[in-house]
């Protein structure tokens, strides 16, 4: 096993654990979709185009997009206060890969993102939204997904890095609750003003949600759009290459330099 592996594998295992001695912040993550998809479903579900069962069927997908864009308030938080605690200066003591600590910490969140996306899927059943893709589709949809959440985590880890301090992490995280309204995560773009459609569509969010609808067999992709969204799959393996490619090395360089 090489340096990186054993290390990052050794980082893993002590994110795990102070994911599970530190619940807070997981259990809001993960219960507030499920909150939003019962109030959003059967409040907002009434006053759209889409009532009732069709509109909770178009937004499971888009709630589960959401969450995975919560990588970067995870991220976020967790790096900051592991930067402003001092524990990171004592990681950086230890003869390890540099790159294993901002690694580990995003494997760990992946590992506990796997696990927490399923009561969502399955409250989502219960309401009404159906898989109607193939195995291999739907194998592809919980791949993306995952990708995404791997590459906001790595948003999430640079801003922690780069803050000044745990309350500006956690005011900042909180912030990025807009993105899933900039989007089409929780209504169709179709009927919003052109500049702001053309924003919604080019956000990240916009096609990784298009690309869950088609490969769950919820909605077909559309013909009209920006080209993210009409190319759904192709897109959002863009967009998650070019976060990948852009923050992960900043990350660890930002790690490797204290923050400097």
């Amino acid at each position: 096993m090489s340096a990186l592996a054993y290390d990052g594998t050794a980082i893993l295992g002590r994110n795990l654990q102070r994911m599970r001695h530190s619940p807070g912040l997981l259990i809001l993550t993960q219960t507030m979709p499920i909150n939003m998809l019962l109030f959003f479903g059967y409040v907002f579900g009434s006053a759209l185009a889409t009532p009732g069962q069709a509109y909770r069927a178009f937004l499971v997908p888009g709630l589960l997009v959401a969450t995975a864009a919560n990588g970067i308030m995870t991220g976020m938080f967790q790096a900051a206060q592991d930067s402003h605690r001092g524990v990171m200066d004592r990681f950086r003591t230890l003869p390890m890969s540099r790159a294993a600590v901002p690694l580990g910490q995003a494997a760990a969140d992946l590992v506990v993102t796997t696990v927490g996306m399923l009561p969502l899927m399955l409250v989502g059943l219960a309401v009404g939204w159906r898989i109607d893709g193939s195995a291999l589709e739907v194998a592809g949809a919980v791949g993306l997904l995952l990708l995404f959440r791997f590459a906001m985590t790595w948003v999430g880890i640079l801003l922690g890095l780069a803050s000044r301090s745990e309350e500006a992490a956690g005011q900042l995280g909180a912030a990025t609750f807009m993105l899933p309204l900039l989007s089409n995560a929780y209504i169709p773009t179709d009927n919003l003003p052109g500049w702001l459609r053309t924003i919604a569509e080019w956000n990240p969010i916009s096609a990784v949600a298009t690309a869950m609808r088609d490969l769950f067999g919820n909605a077909p992709v559309p013909t009209d759009g920006a080209w993210p969204v009409t190319h759904p799959v192709a897109g959002s393996l863009a967009w998650c290459a070019l976060l990948i490619a852009v923050f992960l090395p900043l990350a660890v360089r930002r790690y490797t330099h204290g923050g400097r």
